[in-house]
């Protein structure tokens, strides 16, 4: 399956519109990941247990977003747009969440 920000393909003609897919990715951080990421921000640098997160979201939502495309029969998802959002959530911490969406297509079998 190929995976695009662009929208279209290069070289690839596009036969057939299925529509737009969605997928969603929703990761709870825990007090600990929390902390330490409070103390990264005091002192400055990265956050690894942060950026492992967001990835691993990530992956799952591009995975669905994958899935979705697939069971509508398109080979291809064009103009993929990548939103991430903290969601906080009271004193439990808070929530990473991550949604991806683009549009389905079908190209042209001889040319990929």
């Amino acid at each position: 399956m190929i995976v695009s920000t662009t929208n279209s393909i290069e070289g690839a003609r596009i036969v057939d519109y299925k529509g737009v897919v969605t997928g969603e990715a929703i990761l709870g951080t825990n007090i600990f990941r929390d902390f330490f990421a409070g103390i990264r921000n005091i002192v400055g640098g990265r956050s690894g247990a942060y950026e492992k997160a967001l990835r691993e979201a990530r992956e799952i939502a591009i995975a669905e977003l994958e899935a979705e495309a697939q069971r509508l029969g398109a080979d291809a998802v064009i103009g993929v747009d990548i939103d991430y959002e903290n969601i906080t959530a009271g004193d439990s911490g808070s929530m990473l969440m991550v949604s991806v969406s683009g549009t389905a297509v079908v190209l042209a079998r001889e040319e990929f």
